[in-house]
């Protein structure tokens, strides 16, 4: 039966992030000793974890770059692309701004900062410039689209991948060759998915046992203000903003997309990349929600780029926080100043590495704050980042939801299903060949 089988992978994840974070703040309060913490957490667990995430980034590329191949083939309607890139696109920068906004009006009226006393958590950052916008818009385009997927450059893979489903579905009769093919390897793609799916208990137990176990609780004693603030923000934004959204613009039932939600939320945590975990929420997005290949290969690839709606909360908590720290007032101008940067440059520094702080760089220039205030909260950062990740996940789900919905593309009955999308069945409802009506 498929509703055991699915019901029984996502209890285990559960009950290895929950197991994971005891076993973690057990080993870290009391101690690994050096026999535990040289063979156990810096070898078995790293080991599992870190194969773990290999495995995830494994199948990135290759599964984004084959879906949106199949994905542009099967619009009937090429025009609907720029329909459904306009629509993604909008509401990815729509709910960023929001986000942002939720976090500054918060944190404005907690006030965390102040009185804190920054010797507590002292530490050294170095910021890192950000490219210009032009140059980001430059380099979307591959001058090598091999050396692209070898550098796991997803900017330019989608740009690549839509060039080259539109060339194939205006290539006739040849066309329709390499399409079987695509849709052959999208099968068999699918299925290295579902291999690691099942091996997702045992990855998120080692990744978030490590984490927990270097990490600890203490760290946040200090920083609780910031942290509480924050996650506070966060949960607005999960638990009020997208479900308003789906059901204003999607008619949709929030509690049925939250309960669908529990899979990608675990891995984004476990994780703390979005990138890392494409396969689940494609997984998720297909075959639990019923969005059709055609929107989820586009939107969700898109969105775990450039949407970054728990990280522009962070930026909006930590400026109000390190100006606190730094006795410095903010005006109107400067509020406004956040937003906005914090919203564009969710697209301006979409491909490159630790991008939190990076775009929290920018936002601290525009509105004269020290950028040495971000050596104050790097300690809480990876646990934080596991939260903001799952934020993000949650956001690439229901834009693809109200995309697909708006296009026709939604499978109303998978969505209601709760026994929809198992381990079982996957594989026979991921064949391109049978798209959701």
């Amino acid at each position: 039966m498929a509703a055991p089988e699915t019901h029984r992978l996502t209890r285990q994840i559960v009950i290895a992030m929950l197991a994971g974070i005891a076993l973690g703040v057990a080993l870290n309060r009391f101690g690994a000793g050096p026999w535990l913490q040289t063979f156990l957490v810096d070898g078995l667990l790293h080991v599992i974890g870190s194969v773990f995430v290999s495995a995830l980034k494994m199948m990135v590329v290759p599964l984004v770059f084959v879906s949106l191949v199949v994905g542009v083939t099967a619009l009937s309607d090429l025009k609907a692309l720029g329909r459904i890139g306009a629509k993604a696109l909008g509401l990815y920068l729509a709910t960023t701004a929001i986000a942002v906004t939720i976090a500054l009006s918060l944190a404005s009226l907690v006030g965390p900062g102040h009185g804190f006393d920054a010797g507590e958590t002292a530490a050294s950052f170095s910021g890192k410039d950000a490219p210009p916008l032009s140059q980001v818009l430059i380099d979307m385009v591959p001058t090598n689209p091999v050396a692209a997927m070898a550098e796991g450059n997803m900017l330019q893979i989608i740009v690549f991948a839509l060039l080259f489903g539109v060339a194939v579905t205006m290539s006739g009769a040849r066309g329709k060759h390499v399409l079987n093919l695509f849709n052959d390897l999208d099968a068999v793609i699918m299925h290295m998915v579902e291999w690691i799916m099942r091996l997702a208990p045992y990855g998120v137990f080692a990744l978030i046992t490590r984490t927990f176990a270097s990490q600890g609780l203490d760290i946040l004693l200090p920083l609780a203000a910031y942290f509480l603030t924050l996650t506070a923000a966060l949960a607005i934004q999960l638990f009020g903003t997208y479900p308003l959204l789906l059901r204003l613009l999607g008619s949709l039932n929030p509690l049925t997309f939250l309960k669908k939600m529990r899979d990608p939320a675990a891995f984004a945590f476990s994780t703390a990349s979005s990138g890392a975990t494409i396969p689940v929420t494609l997984h998720t997005v297909e075959k639990k929600m019923g969005v059709q290949k055609s929107v989820a290969s586009f939107s969700v690839p898109l969105g775990a780029t450039i949407n970054m709606d728990g990280t522009a909360m962070m930026q909006g908590v930590a400026t109000v926080f390190i100006a606190n720290v730094y006795g410095i007032d903010l005006t109107l101008t400067d509020y406004l100043l956040v937003v906005l940067t914090a919203t564009l440059a969710s697209i301006g520094t979409a491909a490159i590495p630790a991008v939190g702080l990076v775009t929290l760089t920018m936002v601290l220039s525009q509105v004269g704050l020290p950028v040495e205030g971000i050596a104050l909260i790097i300690g809480v950062d990876r646990l934080l980042d596991m939260m903001r990740t799952v934020t993000n996940v949650t956001g690439d789900c229901a834009v693809s939801c109200i995309v697909a919905k708006s296009e026709n593309a939604f499978d109303q009955a998978v969505f209601d299903d709760p026994d929809a999308g198992s381990v079982e069945d996957a594989t026979r409802h991921a064949l391109p060949s049978q798209p959701a009506s």
